[in-house]
């Protein structure tokens, strides 16, 4: 399955498309495309695997620049925004 394609394809930015589930996790692909996201907050954590471009996070008052085939682990509970500047194809594990 080729992830990056596949997002390019999907009708809108940060509209997530679920790809399947592993137990009780939920793969979810998205397409970034520069314009920020605004913060959330889940009562699980979710992993955010970012495949190609550059996802820049805000957790915690602090920006993270999550880069191609970096992993970052979203704690339960803790609120996070994505900031402006972000593009390229985000793989988001959650329950």
């Amino acid at each position: 399955m080729d992830l990056p394609a596949l997002a390019q394809r999907l009708p809108e930015a940060w509209q997530s498309r679920l790809l399947g589930e592993l137990g009780q996790a939920r793969l979810k692909l998205a397409r970034m495309d520069e314009a920020p996201y605004p913060a959330e907050v889940h009562d699980h954590t979710e992993a955010l695997l970012v495949l190609d471009g550059e996802l820049r996070l805000r957790v915690g008052g602090t920006v993270r620049a999550v880069r191609a085939g970096e992993l970052c682990l979203v704690p339960a509970g803790l609120a996070h925004a994505v900031e402006a500047g972000s593009s390229g194809t985000l793989l988001i594990i959650d329950t």
